[in-house]
């Protein structure tokens, strides 16, 4: 026979895509930590959409693709009068979530922010639970979130914590395609075999480059492409449920697979089996709508302030000390030309803190830094230092620390003491510090669209957690619209 042709004999499914599947099809959570941590998650996602829909930037890219379309059983999208199909109602969800780069992150060989997920596990919810009211059933509950929200959080986790995607150029909303993918082919009644095939649909896709995400390219695709990759995610689901077939090595298929295409020849590594890790252990993003590298940096720029505010003319250095992840993503000198450019720069995150006292979405936009030329003055005094302890810390399964140091040294020889933080207050080891403060944002976030009086309906319902179980995602969608 001769060599020079393909066996087209049909392989059984990649095992990375069975894991994935027998976990959504057949795990149970008992963990209240995590449906709990899940709550508080889902409190924090919803309130940074309703924030970010101040900003005209993102609002405009809302909405049906054609003026006027009327969609029975749409999906809403929280905070607007919004009734969508599920696809596009998934791409505005996410992309609200995402905008202000404010929800919850997950740190490790890849990068992410596994919240991004909930733009296509509510709004799958929410059209299936008014077309299940249609034909006499039962809607989901707000209980078949939150499990879908631990589990879509888990798959991206696990497949982030030893595969670096991004040392091979590709953006990790790739891993919130294939984890909403999964958890929504289950949630529209898929079967296991279904859910197989559909994840490969997903992997198929391959992934956007990173390049909007760095110098000299970085832009405002960062904040939407979660939405992107959730609505795509809807699509692939609906498409499998409609018949279509699965390609099973689609990981692994000589030439042609992902590994192969993609991956520079590497299969995935894993360290630990799917469960609840990632959600016990999610970083919120409390204190600053920041790249969560530089979080602690931006906390230790905090208590500096009140040292150096009447002294920022004098200052001859700064030095952040920092680890190699924070480098290589965020690390940038020149020009900054947008605002998405500002929020993925070290430099300028630590310079707002250091000058302002605090770090909030406005202080990215055009007016504000071109009206504050001392950002730059300070950006161009900083030295950027390795710490190989924080590196080392930062992949260290139980510690997971962001750490960051700031000293700031004066043209007269004196300095600061450096001040060194090691984990923000959004990590696991200050969850009894943090939540408290994540309350409060969400009520301020709450308040910048809803009436007093709904504000308070919604943050309670959120806040206990036996109601919010038991809620119907339909009942529960119609307190978000305005």
């Amino acid at each position: 026979m001769s060599q020079n042709v393909d066996m087209n004999t049909r392989p059984e499914p990649d095992r990375v895509l069975v894991d994935i599947s027998n976990y959504v099809f057949d795990y149970e959570i008992d963990s209240a930590e995590a449906y709990e941590t899940a709550r508080n998650c889902l409190m924090d996602t919803l309130g940074c959409g309703f924030l970010a829909l101040r900003f005209p930037e993102c609002t405009k890219l809302l909405g049906p693709l054609v003026e006027g379309t009327i969609v029975p059983n749409g999906a809403r999208v929280p905070g607007t009068q919004l009734r969508l199909d599920p696809v596009k109602a998934a791409w505005d969800i996410g992309c609200i979530i995402r905008w202000l780069d404010y929800n919850d992150t997950w740190l490790a060989a890849e990068w992410g922010h596994p919240s991004d997920n909930l733009g296509a596990i509510l709004a799958v919810a929410d059209h299936a639970s008014q077309c299940r009211i249609n034909d006499g059933k039962t809607p989901l509950l707000m209980h078949d979130v939150l499990t879908a929200m631990i589990k879509a959080h888990e798959i991206q986790g696990v497949l982030a914590l030893e595969n670096s995607f991004n040392r091979v150029g590709l953006c990790h909303v790739l891993l919130v395609r294939v984890a909403s993918t999964a958890v929504v082919t289950k949630m529209l009644g898929g079967s296991r075999e279904q859910i197989i095939d559909a994840l490969s649909q997903a992997w198929l896709d391959g992934s956007s480059l990173r390049t909007y995400r760095h110098a000299p390219n970085a832009g405002p695709r960062k904040s939407w492409a979660a939405g992107d990759a959730t609505s795509r995610a809807v699509r692939l689901a609906d498409l499998t449920m409609r018949g279509e077939i699965g390609y099973p090595s689609a990981l692994t298929a000589p030439n042609w697979g992902f590994y192969d295409t993609s991956f520079r020849g590497n299969s995935f590594s894993f360290s630990r089996d799917y469960g609840s890790y990632v959600m016990e252990n999610i970083l919120f993003k409390i204190s600053f709508p920041a790249e969560f590298h530089s979080q602690t940096a931006a906390e230790a720029a905090v208590k500096l302030h009140p040292l150096v505010k009447n002294r920022l003319e004098e200052i001859e250095k700064i030095i952040i000390s920092t680890h190699e992840s924070a480098i290589r993503i965020i690390s940038k000198v020149g020009p900054l030309n947008n605002p998405a450019d500002r929020d993925h720069c070290l430099q300028y995150m630590t310079a707002v803190p250091l000058a302002f006292g605090d770090l909030v979405a406005e202080h990215y936009e055009d007016d504000f830094h071109k009206n504050n030329p001392i950002i730059d003055d300070l950006r161009q005094k900083m030295e950027i230092q390795e710490n190989s302890i924080y590196t080392k810390e930062y992949l260290e399964p139980e510690k997971r620390s962001i750490a960051n140091a700031l000293q700031i040294f004066f043209k007269d020889g004196n300095s600061t003491d450096k001040v060194e933080i090691n984990y923000p207050v959004g990590h696991r080891r200050r969850r009894e510090e943090g939540i408290p403060l994540l309350k409060a944002k969400f009520r301020k976030n709450l308040a910048t669209r809803f009436p007093a009086a709904r504000c308070e309906q919604i943050y309670n319902l959120l806040n206990d957690q036996e109601k919010l179980n038991s809620t119907p995602v339909n009942e529960f969608m119609d307190q978000l619209v305005i």
